[in-house]
């Protein structure tokens, strides 16, 4: 049927294959799986219109049978009649020969019907046929997607990723770790720097007060040698 045929093209190929042909493979899944459902809803409606037909085809069918089989009650009554001389033998072999006649028509109405009904009924199952692929069809596409969704944003992030990283190349970054360890080696040498003047301080510091005692260790000898007459 016609509105299968969508199915049946998107079923030639995988949809891992598809998936990197697609420019926007989410979008074009998710329209694929609404048409689909427009495609199953169809599907459905048909099957039951056509299911109905066959089922209204079976009970005229069976009409007919019924109908066929009280002919051939009504022609043996007529018979019966005539064995008790209710009626005269040429009216009632006429009106049986009618009954029978019309019992042969019906039956082979009937059988009409009945071959109708098996086409309509060969056709329901044709459809309900198709209406489980597309019913399998979309669980398989809904299960697609979220695989594809999943994909997608594992490829944005590692979009986002590359392109930060590309936008640092190995120049700029050996430059980058060359000004800090410029800066360290600035940092380092301020820091001796201090150090030293802090040192110096203190040695200074120490001289003088070196100073200062030996000046008083003289005074104190000459002192002592004034009281020895020295």
């Amino acid at each position: 049927m016609s509105i299968f045929k969508r199915i049946f093209r998107i079923g030639q190929a995988e949809i891992h294959a598809v998936v990197d042909k697609m420019e926007d493979p989410v979008k074009m899944t998710e329209q694929g799986i609404r048409e689909m459902k427009q495609d199953l809803d169809q599907a459905m409606e048909a099957y039951a219109k056509v299911k109905a037909l066959a089922i209204r085809t079976f009970n005229a069918a069976e009409e007919k049978r019924n109908a066929a089989a009280d002919y051939e009650s009504k022609a043996i009554l007529l018979l019966q009649k005539l064995q008790k001389n209710e009626l005269e033998a040429d009216l009632a072999e006429r009106l049986a020969k009618e009954a029978l006649h019309l019992k042969k028509q019906h039956i082979i109405e009937a059988e009409t019907l009945e071959n109708q009904a098996n086409a309509h009924e060969d056709s329901a199952n044709e459809v309900h046929k198709n209406i489980e692929v597309l019913k399998y069809n979309i669980n398989k596409w809904e299960s697609e997607l979220a695989t594809i969704k999943a994909r997608v944003r594992v490829a944005n992030a590692t979009k986002i990723v590359n392109k930060q990283l590309a936008k640092m190349d190995s120049n700029s970054t050996i430059s980058m770790l060359e000004r800090m360890k410029e800066k360290a080696e600035e940092d380092e040498a301020l820091a001796k720097a201090y150090g030293e003047m802090a040192n110096n301080q203190t040695n200074a510091s120490d001289e003088i007060d070196q100073a200062l005692n030996n000046h008083s260790a003289d005074a104190d000898l000459e002192a002592l040698k004034k009281q020895l007459g020295m």
